[in-house]
């Protein structure tokens, strides 16, 4: 893997594991059944958190440094975008349904809302200083 992996999330197979890892500006790509990098996708500065789409398309990746959500095709592996949301982006995580993202942005205390389906940008939530974890629940309702 890269230096200094962060966050890591399975496919909903657990066929294969997407490492963030800070360091190397890199996600590693893991196959769970042999332990080994099968793919390592080159990203912006400071890749820190991933989350992975409910049907395991897409591969949502937060880019610390540079304020993006970067979008992997998780069969080609490679990004398909990249999303600005601004300053901080550091946990990312996806309703039930996957149609939308929700991004902690720490140096700003908001949270950005991704539509996935139009990989926009449709509105910033104001929230408690120097936000980092973030969960949605198991109905969508609440993050």
């Amino acid at each position: 893997m890269g230096d200094t992996p962060e966050g890591v999330a399975l496919t909903p197979d657990a066929a294969r594991a997407y490492v963030a890892n800070r360091g190397s500006n890199t996600v590693s790509v893991i196959d769970t059944a042999t332990d080994t990098v099968t793919a390592t996708i080159a990203t912006g500065a400071g890749p820190t958190f991933v989350a992975i789409s409910p049907d395991g398309t897409r591969a949502y990746v937060t880019v610390y440094d540079d304020g993006l959500v970067s979008v992997i095709d998780t069969v080609s592996n490679a990004i398909v975008t990249d999303i600005a949301v601004g300053a901080g982006a550091t946990v990312v995580a996806l309703t039930p349904d996957g149609a939308r993202a929700y991004v902690t942005r720490q140096t700003t205390n908001t949270v950005s809302v991704i539509d996935t389906a139009t990989n926009t940008v449709t509105a910033t939530i104001t929230v408690g200083d120097g936000s980092t974890g973030l969960v949605i629940t198991q109905d969508g309702t609440r993050a």
